[in-house]
């Protein structure tokens, strides 16, 4: 089914400005050189919409034989001109107000049809397209083809970093966002902590910081554990014993947002060597965090975090990693080419900017004591950061 019209007259469809900065994307976009962007990622739509997103897809895209593909297009100085494409059954989300774009269309659902309203949506607009803004990581071949061979004059230029940039400065309200996404998860791993008792498994007390990431309004996406003296993170069968060390490293969002960091928790109480450790860890957090301000090339929080670690005794068996994060995680500012996702250090000399998020991570495997990791959320202030959910740097004793 198409409703392939503009919203009915007065509703916020047809009244409402764009959500997010028009003249900070259009100076993005035409270092790009492109005409039009035709943007298929759940994370651009969930931007560019002022932070809307289907529920029905929320934990699997694949419909049938295809797969749920949200349409953005948009004309660069010309916000007029935009459209979204959605799925038909959106169509009771359109009657609700949900989408300031003029126009709005309600299609079958696979990735070709939601892709064939975009090009005909550029057709009919009339402007000279040369080149079109894609996101090539996030567009179906067989979408792709639909925009090649329906504007079979116009390049496909891959967009996908000024699109990031344009996240990489969150709002007052995106900021609340991640600030409550990481206070919750946070609270929740404390909360886990405090109900563990030795005989439970990983897989167990994963399941228990599910429901507390739950009950506290975040959709849970991941638990990585590890428990005793093993390096394995992974929920298993292993049951935790008196003395073991903890480390629940989870990833919980907060309306889109994401919230992930990593505590530690002990069964019992630590011994001088485990607290030097940790203390270590926290030394090298504080290090790099300390680098943390507007106007501060960003590879500097990467190499101060770096050199910090350098300077351990445990050296070689540390790992430090900065990076951005907001909707996606390891999005812009991007701090190093060395990490353990594969992208170029794009933000190393450029300066951070306030309001940027950043995560802040230092990974001890030591190799008789076991796994030791702190990560934290920082955001980017005029004259330093903003730490967010900061609470259980420490040891968290179980048990209650």
């Amino acid at each position: 089914m198409s409703t392939a019209a503009p919203a009915p007259e007065g509703s916020p469809a047809s009244t409402q400005r764009p959500p997010f900065d028009t003249a900070r994307l259009d100076r993005l976009l035409a270092e790009a050189d492109v005409d039009a962007v035709v943007t298929t990622s759940r994370q651009a739509s969930h931007y560019m919409l002022g932070g809307y997103s289907f529920p029905f897809f929320d934990h699997r895209d694949a419909i049938g034989l295809s797969r749920y593909l949200p349409v953005m297009v948009y004309v660069p100085g010309k916000p007029e001109l935009s459209a979204y494409v959605a799925h038909r059954l959106e169509k009771h989300e359109h009657q609700l107000g949900r989408f300031w774009t003029p126009v709005v269309e309600t299609v079958s659902g696979t990735s070709t049809d939601a892709v064939g309203h975009a090009v005909r949506h550029l057709q009919r607009i009339g402007i000279l397209l040369r080149r079109i803004g894609v996101e090539p990581a996030f567009l179906p071949s067989d979408a792709a083809a639909v925009l090649r061979d329906g504007l079979p004059n116009a390049a496909l230029v891959d967009v996908a970093q000024p699109l990031e940039r344009l996240r990489a400065r969150k709002s007052p309200a995106e900021l609340a966002l991640l600030r409550e996404a990481s206070e919750r998860v946070v609270a929740s791993m404390l909360a886990t902590f405090a109900t563990c008792e030795p005989g439970v498994t990983k897989a167990e007390l994963v399941e228990r910081l599910r429901q507390e990431e739950v009950r506290r309004g975040l959709t849970f996406e991941y638990c990585l554990i590890t428990a005793g003296t093993g390096l394995n993170r992974a929920a298993s069968d292993q049951r935790i014993a008196p003395g073991d060390i903890l480390s629940l490293d989870s990833g919980g969002r907060y309306r889109g947002y994401i919230g992930d960091l990593c505590r530690m928790g002990i069964v019992g109480e630590p011994d001088a060597e485990l607290t030097e450790l940790l203390a270590e860890v926290e030394a090298i957090q504080q290090a790099a965090r300390q680098r943390v301000r507007a106007g501060v090339p960003g590879g500097e929080v990467q190499a101060a975090g770096e050199r910090a670690a350098a300077a351990s005794p445990h050296a070689q068996h540390i790992e430090f990693l900065a990076h951005g994060m907001g909707l996606v995680q390891h999005e812009a500012p991007w701090l190093t080419a060395t990490g353990p996702i594969p992208y170029q250090a794009h933000d190393a000399e450029r300066p951070l900017e306030a309001d940027m998020v950043l995560s802040v991570e230092t990974t001890l495997l030591h190799p008789r004591r076991g796994f030791i990791k702190l990560e934290d959320t920082v955001a980017v202030t005029a004259t330093g950061y903003e730490a967010m959910g900061d609470a259980g740097r420490g040891w968290n004793r179980t048990g209650g």
